[in-house]
Parts: structure tokens; C-alpha cells; sequence
């Protein structure tokens, strides 16, 4: 069997680990998902490329649901996120890696280390996929702070303009607790039942965010209060 042959027998994943270990070759690590994706991409722009403009930008969405998803790379603990968006090949990765380019089998006869993680309070998953989710946390990450409104300020900390001045105290004052728990229960690579990682820099992030909004809204949330019905 040719190169080109075995190439094409690759699946999704293992093409984006391949891709992973070009990066770690090149001293590229730990690597971003960006750079990770860019480099499946260039690798394998069949497989990886924007349908219509497979030869001009990639399918990230494509290379994003198989390292994160449930049966993606960190859960099969290929790969580890060490930071937020930013990712490190594991030792069974590395492993998987010289299997595909010696034409063995690849699965592994022992569980991966890096996917067994304590059980995580439902409650504060919930709480954090909110604000994984959130309009407010998402431009920030995006480097669009500029954008933010008040009203996606609010939706961040979950409160609304029909609450009274109390409930709105008693919201803010749940999310502070929410995010000194978190700190309690939040370690290196704390797996979320929908396989994304979570991790104390994660948590320092959104800490981050709750801060900038603070900041800039305090006197919109003073009004805010003032105009609740009580």
C-alpha cells in the first residue's frame, strides 16, 4: 500500500493528531487550537476544508467537534488542555501517533490516563456552560469588548429587568459563591459531561470577565437596581 493509500484510511481524528504531532515537532507546543486547526487543514485540505472553498479556508467547526466533542481527542486523552485553548499531545497520543505511522492498530489496551477526572457538581456545570454560552463571554474572548451592552452584561450574570432589587442582589451575590466553589472544585483537565475540559485558567478567565463588566457597568446595574420593581 502506498503513502497516499494509507493516508486516506486515516480518520478525522487521527489526521488532526497527526497534525498535532507536526506541531510538537516543530517545537509548537503547547499549541493553540487555532494553530492546530490551520495545520489539519494544510495537511489534509480534503478533509478539513470549508465546503466550496476547501483550498482557500478550513472547516474549523469540523476540527473543533473532534478535539472537543464526545468522542473526540481529549476525551479518547490523546490530547490534554492545558490552558484555555491551548492543547499538549498526551503520552497515549504520542503513542497513537507511531502506531498510524507504522501501519499498527491503534487502540490502546489500557484506559487513557488524562480522561478520569472526579465527578463534577451538575450545578456548577450548568452554571459555567451559561456562561460558556453567553453573548458577553464570547466577545471578550473575541477580543470585542468594546461591543458589550449592558443587556449581555445581565444574560452573564442571569438577571433581567423584571427581577426586583432583592433578586438581583441575591443573583449577583449566588454567582459570587458559584465562582469561589469553582475554585474549590476545579483542577487541571476537569472533564464537563459534554467532553470540554475545565481547568483553573478557564476558571481565572471567566473570573477575568466578571471583572471587566463589573467595571464598566457598575453604574448601569446601580441604575438597573434602582428602577427594579420592588
Amino acid at each position: 500500500m502506498n503513502p497516499d493509500e494509507v493516508i486516506a484510511e486515516y480518520t478525522v481524528p487521527e489526521k488532526i493528531l497527526l497534525a498535532a504531532s507536526v506541531l510538537e515537532t516543530r517545537g509548537e507546543t503547547p499549541f493553540t487550537a487555532e494553530a492546530l486547526i490551520v495545520c489539519s487543514w494544510k495537511g489534509y485540505p480534503v478533509t478539513f476544508g470549508l465546503k466550496g472553498f476547501a483550498d482557500q479556508h478550513p472547516d474549523s467547526n469540523k476540527i473543533l467537534a473532534s478535539i472537543m466533542g464526545e468522542k473526540g481527542l481529549a476525551k479518547k486523552g490523546w490530547l490534554q488542555k492545558v490552558g484555555q485553548k491551548l492543547y499538549i499531545l498526551t503520552e497515549d497520543g504520542r503513542e497513537v501517533v507511531q502506531r498510524l505511522r507504522q501501519g499498527e492498530p491503534v487502540t490502546l489496551s489500557r484506559p487513557a490516563k488524562s480522561i478520569k477526572a472526579p465527578t463534577f457538581p451538575l450545578e456548577l456545570e450548568n452554571f459555567v456552560q451559561l456562561i460558556f454560552e453567553s453573548t458577553a463571554f464570547t466577545k471578550f474572548q473575541e477580543q470585542r469588548r468594546a461591543e458589550i451592552n449592558f443587556v449581555e452584561a445581565c444574560k452573564f450574570w442571569c438577571i433581567t429587568d423584571t427581577m426586583n432589587s432583592e433578586t438581583i442582589d441575591a443573583k449577583r451575590l449566588i454567582f459570587s459563591d458559584n465562582l469561589k466553589q469553582l475554585k474549590i472544585e476545579v483542577k487541571p483537565s476537569t472533564m464537563l459531561t459534554n467532553g470540554r475540559s475545565l481547568d483553573p485558567e478557564d476558571l481565572d478567565f471567566i473570573i477575568k470577565v466578571h471583572e471587566f463588566l463589573q467595571d464598566r457597568f457598575s453604574r448601569n446595574l446601580a441604575m438597573f437596581r434602582h428602577k427594579s420593581p420592588r
